[in-house]
C-alpha cells in the first residue's frame, strides 16, 4: 500500500486505530512569545515533543506497521522515524532494521537501539541511505521497506495529527516543517477530508530547499547529497513522490540557519518548550517572514523534541 489511493474510510479507520495508542498532541498558547513577536490574535504551538519516541513519527510508523504483512521492517532515518518504527515493530512483534547516517545525533542512534531495532550506520558522503537500504533488502528479501514519508500509510498516520488539530482549533493557517513531506501531506489530507478552510504553509531550511525548488519548477528536484542543515529531519534528498504529486501547500518558506537557531532559543525561553531544530522550523518561518502572518491565528507544528544535548546547549547560548 505505497500508492496514494487510500479512501476516506481507510484514512478515518487509521485515525480510530491510532487514537488508543498515541499520546494526544500538546497545545500551547505562549503569551510571552506571541507578545514578543507582535502576533495578534496569537500563536498556537502544536507540539509532538511529548509523543511516544518524542516526535510525530510514531503516528506514521505505527500506521505502517499495523498494516504491514511482513515480519521484518526496513527503513532509513536520521533518527525519529527509526525510533518510531522500532517501537511500533516491538508492539506488533516485527523485526526492525534502521539505516542511519553515521553523523546522526548520538541520542537518536542510542534511542533506536534501545527500542530493539538493529542499526546500520552509513557514511552518507560515500553512499546514500537509499543505496544502503537497497543492499540490505537484497540481503533480506523478506523485509518490507517502509519510507518515512513516501507511503500512503505513513501519510494517513500523520493525518491523525491534523484530525486532532481541527477537532479543537480553527487556525487561519498552519505552518509545518517539511523534509520528505509526509507530515505536510498528512495535514493537507486531514484539512481536505474535514473540509476546513485553512492555509497550510511549509517551512524548509534554505540549505535544504529541494521542496521549494520543486514547487517553483513544477518538477521534483533532488539534492546531490544530504544537505548540511541543523535540521537533520530535513536532510532528505527530495520530497517523496506521493507528496510532490499531492502538494496542497500554499507556499514553502525557506528559512536561514540563524532563524532556526533563534526559534529553538525562543521556544525554550518564552514557551518553556524543548524542540529539535527541525521541530523549530515552523516558528523559524514566522521569524523569517513575519509580514506573512500579521493579524492571523497561526498554528505552528513543533514536530519533535529529540535533540543532542551538546547541540542543544550550544544553540541556547549562541546569539
Amino acid at each position: 500500500m505505497t500508492d496514494s489511493t487510500l479512501t476516506e474510510a481507510e484514512v478515518r479507520s487509521v485515525w480510530v486505530r491510532l487514537k488508543a495508542e498515541i499520546v494526544p498532541t500538546t497545545f500551547v498558547e505562549p503569551e510571552r512569545l506571541s507578545r514578543a513577536l507582535h502576533l495578534v490574535p496569537g500563536l498556537l504551538l502544536v507540539s509532538e515533543a511529548f509523543q511516544r519516541t518524542g516526535s510525530f513519527k510514531y503516528r506514521a510508523a505505527l500506521a505502517a506497521a499495523l498494516q504491514s504483512e511482513s515480519c521484518h521492517l526496513l527503513t532509513a532515518s536520521s533518527g525519529n522515524f527509526g525510533a518510531a518504527l522500532a517501537l511500533a515493530a516491538a508492539k506488533t512483534g516485527q523485526r526492525c532494521t534502521v539505516v542511519m547516517p553515521a553523523g546522526s545525533a548520538q541520542v537518536k542512534i542510542a534511542g533506536v537501539r534501545n527500542l530493539g531495532a538493529s542499526v546500520d550506520l552509513v557514511d552518507t558522503s560515500r553512499q546514500t541511505r537509499a543505496q544502503r537500504v537497497a543492499e540490505l533488502h537484497r540481503q533480506y528479501p523478506e523485509a518490507e521497506v517502509i519510507s518515512p514519508y513516501d507511503d500512503a500509510r505513513v501519510i494517513a498516520g500523520n493525518s491523525s495529527l491534523g484530525a486532532e488539530l481541527f477537532g479543537r482549533e480553527q487556525p487561519e493557517c498552519i505552518v509545518v516543517p517539511v523534509g520528505g513531506g509526509g507530515l505536510s501531506s498528512g495535514l493537507v489530507v486531514a484539512r481536505d477530508l474535514l473540509a476546513r478552510s485553512c492555509e497550510v504553509i511549509g517551512a524548509e531550511p534554505l540549505l535544504a530547499n529541494d521542496a521549494a525548488r520543486s514547487i517553483r519548477s513544477g518538477q521534483l528536484c533532488v539534492n546531490e547529497r544530504e544537505p548540511g542543515t541543523l535540521c537533520d529531519g530535513a536532510r532528505t534528498l527530495s520530497l517523496g513522490k506521493l507528496n510532490f504529486a499531492r502538494q496542497g501547500l500554499s507556499e514553502i518558506i525557506e528559512v536561514e540557519e540563524t532563524k532556526i537557531a533563534e526559534a529553538v532559543r525562543l521556544l525554550f525561553g518564552l514557551a518553556n518548550l524543548k524542540a529539535e531544530p527541525t521541530g523549530a522550523l515552523s516558528l523559524a518561518a514566522v521569524l523569517q517572514a513575519p509580514q506573512r502572518f500579521a493579524g492571523r491565528r497561526v498554528a505552528c507544528i513543533v514536530s519533535g523534541g529529540n535533540v543532542d544535548s551538546a547541540l542543544y546547549a550550544r544553540l541556547l547560548v549562541e546569539e
